[in-house]
């Protein structure tokens, strides 16, 4: 494998982003952190690419940040962990959930701790059936971190994420999908393959109208119903004065495969 921590691969219509530490299982770096900002900048000025595929190198997903790759914490000099958070993590976590298409993550081995929070920040996680996911964060004396405290909860429901961040234990892939923490476990032989053409269907979609469905669900999470509402409206407003909806209901009339353009 190359030494690069990130490789990208570019198909017609999406991108393939590998994470590629994979002697580490692919723990982040802040060589990572930065080479995966660069990948995600670069497919988003990209107008032909209207989905991203994120996966592990190797036998695994992510093991989590590398700690290694961070000064050890001394009585004299505590680790300042906020600062890597709010450097890195924080704006990686946002910037997914914000990414105007939809990202797919496949899940080929462990995720760990951030790891495993990276790929529920995803749009769709699918897992090979050999997978598991780990919040292991109070296995160091740590708190969940990159939103899993948020995602968690919101995914599986409050009495297992609490099991789950206090006890430190995994998770099958099977489990994840059967709790609804992930979208679906395959095996391990056909992960690549579903992603792959997930992001294939994703290339012929209305981009524009995905990126407004992320935001409408994001937003969904702090909004009264009420306001959630508005916004449903509002979005539709827009969307409906666009090419892509013009381009829709003109193909469903003449009982033909709509042609959308993309991004705009």
């Amino acid at each position: 494998m190359s030494e690069e921590p990130v490789l990208v691969e570019a198909r017609p219509t999406y991108r393939v982003i590998t994470l590629n530490r994979p002697a580490r299982l692919n723990a982040v770096t802040i060589e990572l952190h930065r080479a995966l900002a660069d990948a995600l900048n670069k497919a988003e000025a990209d107008k032909t690419c209207r989905s991203i595929l994120i996966t592990g190198a190797g036998r695994g997903f992510c093991a989590g940040q590398d700690l290694s790759d961070i000064d050890p914490p001394t009585a004299e000099s505590p680790a300042d962990l906020g600062l890597l958070i709010d450097r890195h993590y924080n704006p990686l976590i946002r910037r997914l959930r914000a990414f105007p298409m939809p990202i797919v993550c496949a899940v080929n081995g462990i995720a760990a701790g951030a790891g495993a929070n990276i790929a529920l920040a995803c749009d769709i996680v699918i897992a090979a059936r050999s997978a598991s996911f780990l919040q292991a964060f109070a296995k160091i004396g740590l708190v969940p971190d990159s939103g899993g405290t948020f995602f968690l909860p919101r995914l599986i429901g409050e009495a297992r994420a609490r099991a789950l961040c206090l006890t430190a234990e995994p998770i099958s892939a099977e489990t994840a999908a059967d709790w609804g923490l992930i979208w679906k476990c395959v095996d391990d032989a056909e992960l690549m393959q579903q992603a792959q053409a997930l992001c294939e269907r994703f290339g012929e979609a209305p981009t524009r109208s995905l990126a407004m469905i992320k935001r409408a669900l994001d937003t969904s999470a702090h909004n009264t119903l009420d306001a959630q509402l508005d916004l449903e409206r509002d979005l539709q407003r827009e969307i409906g004065r666009g090419d892509d909806y013009l381009e829709g209901v003109t193909a469903f009339l003449e009982k033909r495969k709509p042609v959308y353009k993309g991004r705009p």
